[in-house]
């Protein structure tokens, strides 16, 4: 556990020393939703509305994190020197894995708390205990796809091609899956893309668990067909990096 918490403690200071990835990873949520959702009464008075644009716009900050921490993180740590030395150390490599999904899930909780307190005092979006329990799980598995690909950039690529990737990967998934706008309004050639994607499954997976919506045959399914995708491509990536370093 020692040794976790000092991986941890150095993953974060790593993360804090790019500030622009922090300040990206907190403040694009919220100010998402200041533009797009509080000013439309139509949505920020409707209860269910706005917690389904709470549950976009909270998956679309795990996403990022998953992009930016897992991607380009690993992507940055394997330039250095330091990175190589610590994966030859006998403790193996459980620590640092731990130490980055526990980093993950800090930064996700920056990006997705400053979203919930502006949700609670501007809008009527509203959850009972139970439903908040259920978007935090739905959250935490609709992650995983979107963790692997993350992993699997990291990898694969230098961080000078990691960082646009990730960046190329972002903005078009989350339009796509319906992250920004409701999928209800998509012409029906994007609506039947956006069903095959992680994002739009993952959205509808946490609309349904905050809101009690009717969940899609299909989500389930494609998030598992995409996590297993994705992380086969994660080990392939880690075991091709292993063996080309360290043979």
């Amino acid at each position: 556990m020692s040794l976790v918490a000092l991986h941890t403690r150095y993953v974060a200071l790593e993360t804090i020393r790019v500030p622009i990835a922090v300040v990206g990873t907190v403040m694009f949520p919220v100010l998402s939703f200041l533009f797009f959702v509080v000013p439309f009464r139509e949505i920020s008075g409707d209860p269910v509305a706005s917690t389904a644009a709470v549950s976009q716009l909270g998956l679309f900050a795990v996403f990022s994190v998953c992009l930016f921490s897992f991607g380009v993180g690993v992507a940055d740590d394997r330039s250095t020197p330091w990175d190589p030395y610590v994966r030859t150390l006998p403790v193996g490599a459980g620590p640092r894995i731990v130490a980055r999904l526990l980093n993950g899930v800090l930064f996700a909780l920056l990006g997705l708390l400053p979203l919930l307190l502006a949700a609670a005092l501007l809008t009527e979006a509203s959850v009972t205990a139970t439903q908040a329990l259920l978007g935090a799980g739905a959250l935490a598995v609709a992650g995983v796809p979107l963790l692997f690909m993350g992993v699997a950039i990291g990898y694969s690529l230098p961080v000078k091609a990691a960082v646009p990737v990730a960046q190329v990967l972002l903005f078009p998934l989350a339009f796509a899956g319906g992250l920004f706008i409701p999928p209800e309004g998509f012409p029906g050639w994007l609506d039947a893309i956006s069903q095959a994607l992680p994002t739009r499954a993952g959205r509808d997976l946490v609309i349904a668990a905050t809101t009690g919506a009717d969940l899609p045959a299909t989500a389930l399914p494609v998030l598992a067909v995409w996590a297993v995708v994705a992380g086969v491509l994660a080990v392939q990536a880690y075991r091709r990096d292993e063996g080309r370093r360290f043979r």
